[in-house]
């Protein structure tokens, strides 16, 4: 069922405000949840599962593949895993990942080794435009198939590989290509060994820790991943914790506010996942974690954030790869603090929901910001407006959440009015991002 579309309106600056919040489950961890437990044998139980609309779209993809899967309660279901080679389906049957990168990346790896796979791989609007022809090429040299042959993007036609063999992969700045690959390589014979020298976030293996004849990480300067194929994957049991992207734009609204205090709990601390939180400690933000605890090979803590004076950002390329979701705000924080602020290695955006770095720039440009982009490096001298009220910006049907989201966080912040169409689509990601804004103080309109 498509979402049903709303538009957002809001020229009120938020108030000071001390509060504790939840943040919506991790949206990576729920997807790989899902598609783990799919392929192992037995019984999987995943609770507190995020369920957003990406989320349901995994979920609709694998009853396609005969997979059951038993809701509980909210966030709690049992998933009869079919083992590794065993996902069916009838001939040319329709796999709609509507607008999640991460499971049409994840799903096609999967399913390029898995036996006697003939299906049409398709996306919404905003997915089908993406490029996929790092993943076509990867999955290629596992031996599946696509058509239209030379078409880079959705909707395509997927034929497995008759006899998957393991590949040597050097691993780039991708995680989701990084997943496909070990997705791909469990199910093919012989060995797959991914080179990874720029570390991105490693959901996947840490899921995978407790099936050791299955995979090894050696860890060093560039991490070696090894898969053995052909070892059936044992079930799983995990409680997904809250998202760090999710959690970032509210620590933006409490950091760039006056006198205020915020209290994130039991929220998702991967070292690959806290680049945006580095960034900002390094020019000056008041941001502790505490109540750090090891679940499921993924480290967990509460995030604790106080309004802070803060200098220019500075953000080489190694922070791409833990900090991909949460540079739209990012470049809101630059626009709003005096200086200029730096971010290299970031070419990697303009091929998200939207070309986020293009979208970015319209949208402060909009509020007198000087936002240069070159040589895979954008560069944001902040305006530092004093008055804000005579402004518009007006973002378009783009179906990008974080663009959503970024914008309406600017707006809060200075009062500059917008309208942000297509918010329904923050629903793919952050269900509860409205719920928890107006907990906390902020009044915004919804328009349909």
């Amino acid at each position: 069922m498509p979402l049903k579309k709303f538009a957002v309106e809001n020229f009120h600056k938020i108030n000071k405000f001390s509060k504790t919040i939840k943040v919506d489950s991790d949206k990576s961890i729920s997807i790989r949840s899902f598609l783990i437990s799919a392929i192992s044998l037995d019984i999987s139980q995943i609770n507190n599962a995020l369920e957003s609309e990406d989320v349901i779209s995994t979920i609709k993809c694998l009853k396609k593949l005969n997979v059951k899967i038993m809701k509980k309660n909210p966030g709690e279901y049992l998933v009869y895993g079919k083992g590794l080679g065993s996902l069916n389906c009838k001939k040319k049957t329709v796999l709609n990942c509507e607008n999640s990168g991460t499971l049409s990346r994840l799903l096609v790896g999967i399913l390029s080794t898995t036996p006697n796979i003939d299906v049409i791989i398709k996306g919404d609007h905003s997915l089908n435009k993406r490029n996929m022809k790092k993943l076509i090429k990867l999955m290629n040299s596992f031996g599946a198939e696509f058509s239209p042959i030379k078409k880079e993007n959705f909707p395509l036609r997927l034929i497995s590989s008759e006899i998957p063999l393991g590949i040597n992969y050097k691993a780039g700045v991708s995680a989701q290509l990084k997943s496909a690959a070990i997705l791909a390589g469990l199910n093919s014979y012989g060995q797959t060994f991914i080179e990874e020298k720029i570390k991105s976030r490693d959901h996947t293996e840490n899921m995978l820790k407790a099936n050791k004849k299955s995979i090894s990480v050696k860890k060093g300067d560039a991490n070696i991943i090894k898969i053995n194929g052909k070892n059936q994957l044992q079930k799983i049991n995990i409680t997904v914790p809250g998202d760090p992207s999710s959690a970032a734009f509210f620590c933006a609204l409490t950091i760039l506010n006056t006198n205020c205090k915020l209290k994130i709990k039991n929220v998702q601390l991967n070292r690959t996942r806290i680049g945006f939180y580095e960034i900002l400690k390094k020019s000056g933000a008041k941001i502790k974690f505490t109540n750090i605890k090891l679940k499921n090979g993924e480290r967990i803590g509460d995030i604790l954030v106080k309004s802070s004076k803060l200098k220019p950002l500075r953000a080489s390329k190694v922070f791409y790869p833990k900090t991909a979701d949460e540079y739209p705000i990012l470049f809101v924080i630059a626009s709003l603090i005096k200086g200029g602020s730096v971010f290299e290695g970031i070419g990697d955006l303009a091929n998200k929901e939207s070309n986020r770095i293009l979208e970015m720039k319209k949208i402060l440009n909009k509020i007198g910001v000087k936002f240069l982009y070159s040589n895979d490096k954008v560069k944001i001298y902040g305006a530092m407006k004093k008055n804000y009220k005579n402004l518009e910006i007006i973002v378009p049907k783009l179906g990008d959440h974080r663009i959503c989201m970024s914008t309406l966080i600017l707006s809060l912040l200075t009062g500059v009015k917008v309208r942000i169409n297509n918010f329904e689509t923050v629903n793919t990601s952050a269900p509860s991002f409205l719920k928890i804004i107006k907990k906390i103080g902020g009044k915004f309109e919804i328009k349909k």
